[in-house]
């Protein structure tokens, strides 16, 4: 009895070759949770497609990784003075984002991160008279930047592009090759046109491993049902039932992330209406979980456990019974099945 990550195998890679097709040159990510697959996972799946370089977020995966995937490693986080040392082949690349990072790594091969409107990391256009002398002692495999995912004001990702290779090739650095983040396909072709010297390459995870939605489906096994009258008692907190219903407990608890929630950005009244009277409910122990029992979202009886989540479902719906499934709509970033099923 698990919580069960099913994928349509057949679906799920036609979409990888359908990105592969649109960004030629892709370097798929996988980093944190492996996008809710694991590494190992997306490992096989960028050599199946072929991928010279794998993304990893931290030199950690990459120590990791690097027993399942034979090509080069692109570590996103950039490399700081002071950090623990990693053993690490060769074959893995480090991302820098300043010039005392670069005089860090002398004989190693690096990718530059350029400070883009993202505002998180990266060289300035002040630093780039000294990154002349600081390339001297590295390989570099090429520039990097890292685009944000909305544009409320209107800009063009393209010319944001534009603007850093004219400052790039205006301080006469190699322009071989750019690591781009969260481009459109016709963006890339945009680019790729105007600097045919240049090649692009885009980092895709997300887009890449969870783009089609119904490729994927998580479940959670029923694991026991119990009835429960109004005003009984249930649970570690003893909370009385509000009404006659069912108690279900199902597999999928906080160690698998379920209850854990990233922040969202919220646009417009609905959105945050609809946050306000979540907030609200939570306040009397009223949470939503992401289990679906007879065409509904149900409640949680009480906040799941390590392991389960116990849900009420009411005496007018069906009784689920033990050994059926669930499905769960989980964030695949921050969910950890105990089993994955290709069908």
């Amino acid at each position: 009895m698990a919580l069960t990550l099913y994928v349509d195998t057949a679906r799920w890679r036609a979409h990888h070759k359908h990105v592969q097709e649109q960004f030629p040159g892709l370097v798929p990510v996988c980093k944190g949770n492996g996008y809710g697959f694991g590494h190992e996972r997306l490992a096989e799946e960028a050599t199946r497609l072929g991928s010279d370089v794998l993304a990893v977020g931290t030199t950690y995966e990459a120590a990791r990784i690097k027993d399942w995937f034979g090509g080069d490693l692109l570590v996103l986080t950039p490399y700081r003075r002071g950090e623990e040392p990693v053993p690490l082949p060769d074959r893995v690349i480090r991302s820098v984002s300043s010039i005392d990072g670069v005089y860090g790594l002398v004989g190693a091969r690096v990718v530059i991160e350029v400070m883009s409107s993202m505002k998180r990391h990266g060289i300035s256009e002040q630093d780039l008279p000294q990154l002349h002398a600081a390339i001297e002692n590295v390989r570099l495999e090429g520039f990097a930047i890292h685009l944000p995912l909305d544009r409320t004001d209107g800009s063009d990702a393209v010319e944001e592009v534009i603007g850093w290779m004219d400052r790039l090739r205006a301080a006469r650095l190699p322009l071989h090759t750019m690591f781009v983040s969260h481009l459109k396909a016709d963006e890339l072709a945009r680019l790729q046109q105007q600097f045919p010297q240049t090649r692009f390459r885009a980092r895709i995870g997300t887009r890449l491993w969870l783009g089609d939605h119904d490729a994927t489906e998580y479940r959670g096994a029923v694991l026991d049902v119990s009835r429960v009258a109004k005003g009984e008692r249930f649970g570690y907190r003893q909370q009385k039932a509000a009404s006659d219903g069912f108690l279900v407990v199902v597999a999928g608890g906080t160690s698998h992330g379920v209850g854990l929630e990233a922040p969202k950005a919220l646009h417009g009244v609905m959105p945050r209406a609809k946050g306000v009277a979540r907030a609200g409910l939570a306040t009397v122990n009223r949470n939503l979980s992401p289990f679906v029992w007879g065409g509904k979202q149900r409640w949680f009886a009480e906040p799941p456990h390590m392991q389960v989540s116990i849900l009420f479902v009411p005496s007018d719906a069906p009784e689920p019974k033990v050994g059926e499934e669930l499905v769960a709509h989980l964030r695949h970033t921050t969910t950890q099945f105990d089993r994955i099923v290709d069908r």
